[in-house]
């Protein structure tokens, strides 16, 4: 219905295009609306900001999403609802695997689901896995565009400090002992929010992959490669973009 807001993201229908990009931060989302054609901040509730513009004269939108599962799939299932059908998480990452250095991309596959949203969703035996189209359009773009990329699974997790600080924590053994099988697999990074958005967007009927900017690797800190962290997503915000606008063209 037409002027009947999302409770969250405070968007209503006509206000977001059919394919969507997720940062976590909303500080991100004026700079990644600035390589849309005549980008307009639609809405701003909390941690969900939404900008609405075109590509190739197609309304396509940004929309935060904030830290973690929750709030990830409060986003697609209000997007959704509005008539949103393609999404592509943009975000940062930690590496695992050693051949994933800082500064590089990585596109997800599949997702680790060692967090409690997509449990809700679907049993724990089912994947959760990106769209196919939209992993390819995301390789095709990396390729075109000449970064460096990986992909492969990310594990998704709810604690960061649990993370990065397992030693401290009461369920020390268990988290220890799924990181090593993490690197034992090669598992290539680590995030928060993919494993619910790819099994929420199955549950939806929706396509969503995700393209990440690796900021560190701590396994590869620890092995002795010395190496800068770094913070730019400005790589995997035009790997999104590119692959957005090869979408549009394949859908014509």
């Amino acid at each position: 219905m037409m002027g009947q807001k999302q409770y969250h993201i405070q968007c209503e229908k006509g206000q977001v295009g059919g394919y969507v990009i997720l940062p976590g931060d909303p500080g991100r989302c004026a700079a990644i609306a600035a390589h849309f054609d005549d980008p307009v901040q639609v809405a701003g509730n909390r941690e969900y900001i939404t900008y609405t513009g075109t590509l190739l004269g197609e309304k396509v939108s940004v929309t935060s999403t904030g830290i973690g599962g929750p709030s990830a799939a409060i986003a697609i299932e209000e997007l959704a609802a509005l008539g949103a059908h393609t999404f592509v998480r943009v975000g940062t990452c930690g590496g695992i695997d050693l051949k994933v250095k800082s500064g590089d991309c990585v596109i997800a596959l599949s997702a680790v689901r060692q967090e409690g949203t997509s449990r809700e969703y679907a049993p724990i035996e089912y994947p959760a896995t990106a769209d196919y189209e939209v992993v390819t359009a995301l390789v095709e773009s990396a390729r075109t565009l000449g970064f460096p990329w990986h992909a492969g699974v990310v594990q998704c997790k709810d604690s960061f400090y649990g993370q990065h600080s397992p030693e401290r924590m009461p369920v020390k053994e268990e988290l220890l002992t799924k990181w090593e099988a993490w690197k034992r697999l090669h598992v290539l990074a680590s995030e928060m929010e993919s494993a619910a958005l790819f099994t929420a967007a199955a549950a939806l009927g929706v396509r969503c992959g995700s393209v990440f900017h690796v900021i560190w690797n701590q396994e590869r800190k620890k092995a002795g490669f010395v190496e800068p962290d770094d913070f730019s997503t400005d790589k995997a915000i035009e790997i999104a973009v590119e692959a957005i606008r090869k979408m549009i063209r394949d859908s014509r």
